[in-house]
């Protein structure tokens, strides 16, 4: 499959009590697909899926494939593990109207390189569904090479990559240059999307787009597409918004936006992550009130 575009890691909203508010969720996504979104991802990162169990996740995978089905866009669906015999029993149970399953590179492990490559071989072989690499070194404790990128890319069942290396570095840089014209790859790091999308990327995975989705499908569309000028100005005036939303450990400051605006009902997220502050969260707020009074 083709991925290009913005995709939309959605929040997991909980209600004050700790259950899901799956109403809340619904909602959400139907927002930010119809506000220029590709798609959405659900439990990955920023839908805390370490802290849901497997009957929650379950729940929460079920109403983003049915309003994703509805409409007509593509749901990725969070997945995988440390351990690629337990990754491949969860990709056996994936939902089936998932389009893919963004699995991160095992952390924790520190597996070799081609121990990598062969990890996600087996998965992409057991896999329903191609597979997205999600290659974020900052959680993962393991930098890829540009060779490793390339054998994963060369890979039946890898559709694409997750890019999340918190710059944009030589190997960043190296690998978008000589890529496949067919392989996709999606910015992970909101503040680096416009600038990786200027070197080759087809869209991103932005979780400041919960918020602004309407100005994030802007800022990949005018990116990919032009013009430059046009391109560069919305990455200037998101540039405040995304440093706010990532002051504290995310979604932390996300859900206490959208609770603020009454997006969901309750900011809460679940140990060990704390609210935001109220710092945190009023400087947002300040942003996303300046970005939506400007012309975006």
């Amino acid at each position: 499959m083709e991925l290009s575009g913005l995709y939309v890691p959605l929040v997991t909203p909980f209600t004050d009590d700790d259950r899901l508010d799956l109403d809340a969720l619904a909602a959400l996504a139907t927002a930010v697909l119809d506000e220029g979104a590709a798609g959405v991802v659900s439990v990955g990162t920023t839908g805390e899926p370490a802290t849901l169990t497997r009957a929650e996740a379950r729940q929460v995978v079920e109403v983003c494939a049915e309003v994703c089905a509805a409409r007509g866009r593509h749901l990725l669906v969070g997945t995988g593990t440390s351990s690629t015999a337990t990754s491949v029993d969860l990709l056996a149970d994936l939902h089936p109207q998932a389009d893919a399953a963004l699995v991160a590179v095992p952390a924790y492990t520190r597996p070799s390189q081609a121990g990598v490559v062969e990890h996600f071989r087996a998965l992409a072989a057991a896999a329903p569904v191609p597979l997205v690499v999600y290659n974020v070194p900052y959680r993962t404790g393991l930098a890829l090479t540009v060779d490793t990128l390339h054998r994963l890319a060369d890979l039946p069942g890898v559709a694409g990559f997750k890019h999340t290396v918190g710059s944009i570095d030589d190997t960043t840089v190296a690998f978008l240059s000589t890529a496949r014209s067919d392989v996709s790859v999606l910015a992970g790091d909101d503040l680096y999307a416009g600038p990786l999308i200027a070197l080759g990327a087809r869209g991103g995975i932005l979780a400041s787009a919960n918020v602004a989705p309407r100005a994030y499908a802007e800022l990949v569309r005018t990116w990919r597409h032009g013009p430059s000028e046009r391109a560069l100005a919305v990455h200037d005036a998101l540039v405040p918004l995304t440093g706010a939303l990532f002051a504290e450990p995310n979604p932390a400051v996300i859900k206490a936006v959208l609770a603020a605006e009454g997006r969901i009902a309750s900011p809460r997220v679940r140990l060990p992550l704390l609210p935001a502050t109220p710092g945190a969260a009023s400087a947002a707020l300040a942003r996303q009130d300046a970005l939506f009074a400007s012309s975006l």
